[in-house]
Formats: C-alpha cells, sequence, structure tokens
C-alpha cells in the first residue's frame, strides 16, 4: 500500500537538540527512513529534559503518538517538498534534524535560505515533528 512521511501541522515550538559533548551511539541516521531510529536512540541515550527529539516524541497530535525527529534528509525534504511549495506555515528559521554529526554537532536546515548544516547542539532551534505512514 501507500506509505510517506507527514509534518505536523505547526512547530512544536524551539529547543536545543541535546547532550552537547555526548555521542549519542545510533543517532548518526542522515537517509529517508532513519529520523525514528534516531530519534528513539536520542531520547534513550540523553537524558536532559525538553530536548527537540523528546518534544517529537512526546507529542499526540490529531490521534497519533508516533511522532519523531526528523533526519536531515527527511527535514529537506520538508524543505522542498513542503516549505518551497507555500504549504506547513514554516518558520524562516532553522529547524534542528535527529542526525547527529560528532559530540559536539548536529545537522539542521535553514527554512530561509534552504542551506543544510550542523550546529553545536546547545543552540535553541525550530522543532517540527514527523511521522511515517
Amino acid at each position: 500500500g501507500l506509505h510517506g512521511l507527514v509534518a505536523a501541522a505547526s512547530d512544536q515550538g524551539s529547543a536545543t537538540w541535546g547532550c552537547l559533548s555526548t555521542l549519542i551511539t545510533g543517532a548518526d541516521g542522515i537517509i529517508i527512513g532513519t529520523g525514528n531510529q534516531n530519534t528513539i536512540d536520542i531520547v534513550n541515550g540523553c537524558l536532559t529534559a525538553g530536548i527537540a527529539a523528546k518534544i517529537c516524541y512526546d507529542l499526540d497530535f490529531n490521534g497519533y503518538t508516533d511522532w519523531f525527529l526528523p533526519s536531515k534528509d527527511e527535514l529537506g525534504l520538508m524543505y522542498t517538498k513542503l516549505k518551497q511549495a507555500g504549504y506547513g506555515g514554516f518558520s524562516l528559521v532553522n529547524y534542528w534534524s535527529s542526525s547527529e554529526s560528532s559530540n559536539d554537532f548536529a545537522n539542521k536546515q535553514n527554512f530561509s535560505t534552504g542551506s543544510a548544516g550542523t550546529s553545536t547542539k546547545d543552540v535553541s532551534y525550530n522543532v517540527r515533528a514527523a511521522r511515517a505512514f
């Protein structure tokens, strides 16, 4: 049958990625289909309250509780397929992905310019949850 990704209808606020100077084993997936496992690995490996992955993991929205912080490539799809087409009400700011790049850095996407990059995990960026079906 049909399958794909859905972005939450609005941002879940802003938060840090969490656990600066800590490598989260398994949270390095960047391709489509890795965001959910990245999120699980972050929640299990970083006990800091209020981090981006935990906000998505705990989200109960429109009757669904299987939300996650999108991977680098999933977040890139949100930009190209939704934001650039005028959908989703995205802010013109940076959004966190669930893809970690090192002990101190994780991947983010700028929804103003479209550029992807990394930032230190202790910076607050916007959070937009996704789910797969």
